[in-house]
């Protein structure tokens, strides 16, 4: 059976620099009837379950460690034995998620493909909303993952902790941009977009600077 992507929207809140928002978070999930990844485990570890449905969890992959996409994950985890992979560059934002209790995860490296019901996911890596920051790109899909490095209208937000507007400019233009026009963009918030749609804002966005 061909993988499929499923969504699932869950609600609570985003925490850094003594700030506190309320935010929905896109849940996706990539797989078929047997087997599943689950792309950031957001605020509802019980619905995230759920939506598994007792499918063998194969990972829990985090893109970045923002507490809104990880805050979950140990505890879906826990209940599926599946393990949780995360860049190692954002540590520092993982212990602060999760302190004082700092659960382990496996490290997810550029360039490594995750397998999921026979179809590849390729890890992006695409520092500047966060250090660690990581896309996932699934070709046989026409699908790209991109989290908070890329939104419909622009590059992820960049005025907070471990974040560079420069940095993730060039993320979005190295290693996004230069995918398949047709390429569906599923977001860590709000609406789908495609490379092809957000390609010919790069200038635009370059001169207003986020």
């Amino acid at each position: 059976m061909t993988a499929r992507i499923e969504h699932l929207v869950t609600s609570g809140t985003f925490e850094l620099d003594g700030g506190r928002w309320e935010v929905d978070n896109n849940v996706w999930l990539v797989g078929d009837d047997h087997e599943v990844v689950v792309i950031d485990a957001a605020h509802d570890a019980d619905a995230i379950a759920t939506a598994v449905a007792g499918r063998r969890l194969v990972g829990v992959v985090c893109t970045h460690a923002h507490n809104d996409h990880v805050n979950a994950a140990p505890d879906l985890a826990a209940g599926t034995g599946a393990p949780i992979l995360l860049h190692p560059a954002d540590e520092v934002l993982w212990k602060a998620a999760h302190a004082p209790r700092e659960p382990g995860y496996r490290e997810l490296i550029d360039g490594e493909e995750l397998t999921v019901a026979g179809t590849g996911l390729h890890v992006l890596h695409t520092p500047g909303h966060s250090p660690g920051a990581v896309c996932l790109y699934a070709p046989e899909l026409g699908a790209l993952f991109s989290a908070d490095t890329l939104f419909k209208g622009g590059p992820g937000a960049t005025g907070r902790s471990y974040s560079d507007f420069g940095t993730i400019i060039a993320s979005v233009r190295d290693r996004l941009l230069t995918l398949p026009a047709d390429t569906a963009v599923h977001t860590g918030h709000g609406d789908d977009t495609s490379i092809g749609a957000e390609a010919p804002r790069l200038d635009a966005w370059i001169a207003r600077g986020h």
